[in-house]
């Protein structure tokens, strides 16, 4: 049915293009809530793919990373496995200082050797401080030693405001990390070792038969969550980083101090829906388009983007974007494929969601004297 406004009855065209302003209004409004209240010392919402922090508070924080501490230990051995220095089958020698070790135990026996394996396993399901000891030991002589391995790496990764002393995670004055810390590890290893990561997700393991259950009970209530870790002590009070993976996105949530295991869980759960819940990461890849090039062998050059880019932004928000692409300059012969020509502006409304390079996508090798003469006199008018 097709509305015919009348001249004669100009109100009725008003109501209409009055509505229509109003749902178009509507259409392009969003309310993205502050987050919520969190019972932490700190916590971080963290995106994987795009490295983007979606929520925060006191991120920067030292605070004791207690059984965290194992996420650095099992990246160290993860590299050295990957590296060939050490293998899964290896017999690992318990030492008398291993055994002793305090606090959460894989149970394993003095001057036994055990695959290395089966420690770290122990070490990430169980949380095992006797095997973190053990592998520390196997590696690097002593757990002294392999703290410098562990230091190394945490700088490598940009962990700059983390320090450890030991592998296990038991209390030490030196030793510290931030929520924002233990996010780039915890994405680092979900990263670089997706066949590792994998044993983050697995609910018991047992060990000289004792059956010991994953201290992380999320497995259990939430299977979009697949790791991470759990921590206790005194000094640092509950803690737990959590990956989950939902609705086309993984984010990394990580509560350092909280009250009781059930506060930990219940903060992870709220501060995850609200990721989930408000914000969307889109991939944005294959871009790639022939524009035009003066004094070159050819009219046009292929110009795209290097590499797959990840953006969060406000759940719905992209879809209602626009994208162009801006040159740096009139494109002229001779370009190297590499060299950044332009950018892919992605655009709401009055605001850049989005800057992001374009680049040559091959080579322009420049004309001869005639034709660079023609585009000269072309680029006149």
């Amino acid at each position: 049915m097709q509305i015919q406004p009348s001249i004669k009855k100009p109100f009725k065209l008003l109501t209409l293009i009055l509505m229509t302003i109003t749902l178009s209004a509507q259409a392009a409004i969003f309310i993205t809530p502050k987050p919520p209240l969190v019972d932490a010392k700190a916590y971080v919402v963290f995106d994987h793919n795009s490295a983007t922090l979606i929520a925060k508070n006191n991120a920067n924080k030292k605070h004791a990373p207690a059984s965290l501490t194992k996420l650095m230990t099992a990246y160290v051995v993860f590299q050295l496995l990957k590296d060939g220095r050490v293998s899964l089958e290896d017999k690992v020698r318990i030492s008398e200082k291993a055994w002793k070790t305090g606090g959460s135990k894989s149970f394993i026996e003095v001057g036994k050797s055990i695959k290395l394996e089966t420690l770290l396993k122990g070490m990430i399901i169980q949380s095992g401080n006797d095997s973190s000891v053990a592998l520390a030991e196997h590696i690097a002589g002593t757990e002294g030693t392999f703290a410098a391995y562990m230091n190394e790496y945490a700088e490598q990764l940009g962990m700059r405001n983390s320090r450890f002393e030991n592998a296990s995670g038991l209390p030490d004055e030196n030793q510290y990390t931030t929520a924002y810390d233990i996010a780039i590890l915890a994405s680092a290893t979900i990263r670089d070792f997706p066949k590792f990561y994998l044993w983050y997700a697995q609910k018991e393991f047992t060990h000289n038969g004792i059956k010991q259950q994953n201290r992380n009970r999320l497995l259990w209530s939430d299977n979009t969550i697949d790791g991470l870790k759990t921590g206790h002590t005194e000094k640092a009070g509950y803690n737990l980083v959590a990956s989950a993976n939902r609705v086309g996105m993984r984010l990394i949530s990580v509560v350092l101090g909280s009250g009781s295991v059930n506060a930990r869980e219940l903060q992870t759960q709220k501060i995850l829906d609200y990721g989930f819940r408000f914000f969307e990461t889109i991939q944005i890849s294959g871009i790639h388009k022939q524009v035009p090039i003066a004094k070159a062998t050819k009219d046009t050059l292929k110009i795209g983007m290097a590499n797959t880019t990840y953006l969060t932004l406000n759940r719905g928000k992209f879809k209602l974007s626009e994208q162009s692409i801006v040159l740096n300059s009139r494109l002229s012969a001779p370009l190297k494929k590499g060299e950044k020509v332009g950018s892919l502006m992605i655009n709401f409304e009055d605001e850049t969601l989005a800057q992001l390079p374009l680049i040559a996508l091959e080579d322009a090798q420049q004309a001869g004297f005639f034709s660079r003469m023609i585009d000269n006199i072309k680029s006149l008018f």
